[in-house]
């Protein structure tokens, strides 16, 4: 006779990163939650590396927006443009 075998969801390592949190995160809640220094969530914010919103002076992160630009962005080049700083002051 066979038996049929409990099927656990499967989750990833952002599915457990992100368990319990928020809806809406901080910056120095992200930067604690990634190991990183408040300063380098800030710049990850102006620079369009990571989505949130601006209202006053304080940031906000949707944390499903965060989890899914992680996600893309894993082990993902960076994309450049077809000529580099470099290429562009050498002629």
């Amino acid at each position: 006779m066979r038996t049929t075998a409990q099927v656990l969801p499967v989750t990833d390592g952002l599915d457990a990163l992100f368990e319990g949190r928020d809806a809406t995160l901080s910056a120095p809640e992200v930067a604690e939650m990634l190991g990183m220094t408040k300063q380098g969530i800030y710049h990850w914010l102006r620079d369009g590396v990571i989505p949130g919103y601006k209202v006053g002076t304080t940031w906000f992160i949707l944390r499903d927006e965060l989890k899914e630009t992680l996600r893309k962005g894993a082990n993902a080049p960076r994309e450049r443009g077809s000529r580099t700083q470099r290429d562009e002051s050498e002629g």
